[in-house]
């Protein structure tokens, strides 16, 4: 898709219309004026009772400006590259999106179970159970209790700036974010003791709470807690201090980030939601799919039986989930069928090239890509 020519066109009239309304802006002043002229010209000749003159010499003016013929120029040449901006929406973004659709046989179930989960996910809870009892899907709503104390644990977090649940849910979860090696838990405490160093007269607070929650790390994060020492000295005017960046409020939003992906981590779930994922993926890809069932399709071909896609889809790096691996000889992506082969050599081929390259198996082949030689057997699958 050609975006480029899509945007130069929008930036035509864009610029058309600031020009049309900054012109039509001139032209109502003008008018404005010479009304004005002529009202002032009425008003200091109190002695005259025709005014019929100044009206006619007013009428003459704006006869010979013609000011509804300068606006329909305006905005006639405006509406003609409207109607080209027009067109060419129409012809790059295809409506039907329909042509890209492949019959698949969807198990409703399934579906509807994505549907709520992602209205849990999202916080929706009204919206999750409505969907979930008008589906009459009751397994579905597993998520919302768990989904539940995670929203709740970032609304104290962001609303009020309270600490204590999410530190609450970080030492009950200790050992598996330890494992995991997340360091979440001193995070929580950091912020939570920079927090109480911003109050006045809180240092002996701050160093109360530094012995009971912070010492414990110190053996491993010994210069993360040399530095919240320091800040001891600053305490009530941090903001002044080397350490100022610790009063960000991106730490917050950084936390709640990282506290969202251990807590989802936690649940087996991806911390990006899943249904969201695959509609922006969709997005990405229907303008290949389109193209490709266009033109399929003036070969009088059908794409719905294809076991693979005959053009490759290019999606952002964020949609690269795992290593996809493509025979260098076939140009083929591996499969269940087709699997990558280790050679002896350390060159990596698909199952099918390597039986054709043996004679299915009958001879010793040569690799394409050096002077070893291997058999069949010798070769082994690789899983990535």
């Amino acid at each position: 898709m050609d975006l480029d020519s899509v945007k130069d066109a929008f930036d035509r009239v864009a610029k058309k219309q600031k020009l049309t309304a900054s012109k039509t802006q001139d032209l109502v002043d003008q008018v404005g004026k010479e009304i004005e002229q002529a009202i002032l010209k009425i008003q200091g000749d109190a002695g005259c009772s025709d005014h019929a003159i100044v009206l006619t010499e007013l009428n003459n003016k704006l006869k010979e400006m013609a000011p509804v013929n300068q606006l329909e120029a305006y905005y006639k040449e405006i509406n003609v590259l409207l109607v080209k901006y027009i067109k060419l929406l129409e012809k790059t973004f295809n409506p039907d999106i329909s042509k890209a659709y492949r019959n698949v046989d969807f198990d409703t179930h399934i579906i509807n179970e994505i549907i709520a989960a992602h209205f849990y996910r999202q916080g929706l809870f009204d919206l999750g159970d409505c969907f979930v009892n008008e589906s009459n899907e009751s397994q579905a709503a597993s998520l919302k209790s768990q989904f539940q104390e995670m929203y709740s644990i970032l609304d104290a977090m962001k609303s009020s700036k309270s600490l204590e649940s999410a530190i609450n849910w970080a030492t009950k979860n200790s050992e598996q974010l330890s494992q995991d090696g997340s360091i979440l838990e001193l995070k929580l405490h950091r912020l939570q003791f920079i927090e109480i160093l911003k109050r006045e007269g809180s240092r002996d607070a701050a160093l109360k709470y530094a012995r009971r929650y912070l010492a414990r790390f110190a053996s491993v994060h010994k210069i993360e807690i040399q530095k919240l020492m320091a800040c001891l000295l600053w305490a009530g005017r941090l903001d002044q201090s080397p350490y100022s960046n610790l009063i960000s409020t991106a730490h917050w939003d950084n936390l709640s980030k990282e506290f969202t992906l251990q807590f989802c981590s936690r649940l087996g779930q991806s911390c990006e939601n899943p249904l969201s994922v695959v509609i922006d993926a969709g997005v990405q890809a229907l303008p290949t799919l389109l193209k490709m069932a266009m033109v399929m399709a003036s070969k009088k071909h059908e794409w719905d039986n294809l076991k693979q896609l005959p053009v490759p889809v290019e999606l952002r790096r964020e949609f690269q989930f795992h290593s996809v691996f493509v025979c260098p000889v076939l140009r083929e992506q591996g499969s269940d069928e087709n699997p990558p082969m280790l050679i002896p050599c350390g060159h990596v081929l698909s199952k099918q090239s390597i039986v054709k390259l043996s004679k299915s198996g009958t001879r010793m082949f040569k690799c394409p890509y050096c002077p070893a030689e291997a058999a069949v057997s010798q070769c082994r699958q690789i899983h990535f």
